[in-house]
């Protein structure tokens, strides 16, 4: 089993950048693929990210790919998401979640999920 903390939300103008971070105890962090999500107010969560246990594979929602980069350092058990050139659609809160079998596109990959960080991009 494994528990995540996400961290580095906040407020931020458009076309500002914001760093998350996702830090996991327990398991080790290797064993799981790792994936950021997003639920925006009255709308379902949906997917942003995923990267591999290795991280040499990842794969990005549309709307965000060129912008963000999801990365993890297995050393630290901890997975970031980096988001660049931020839209005021990007607000939403974000969650990181930790899964067992890919692809990792999908919510129902994923076993265990932190509780999540606020991201608000004003325009």
């Amino acid at each position: 089993q494994v528990q995540l903390v996400e961290s580095g939300g906040g407020l931020v103008q458009a076309g500002g950048s914001l760093r998350l971070s996702c830090a996991a105890s327990g398991r080790t962090l290797n064993y799981y693929i790792m994936g950021w999500f997003r639920r925006a107010p009255g709308k379902e969560r949906e997917f942003v990210a995923t990267i591999n246990r290795s991280g040499e594979n990842t794969d990005y929602t549309n709307s965000v790919k060129g912008r963000v980069t999801i990365s993890r350092d297995n050393a630290k058990n901890t997975v970031y998401l980096q988001m660049n050139s931020l839209k005021p659609e990007d607000t939403a809160v974000y969650y990181c979640a930790a899964g067992i079998i890919g692809p990792g596109t999908r919510s129902y990959d994923y076993n265990y999920w932190g509780q999540g960080t606020q991201v608000t991009v004003s325009s």
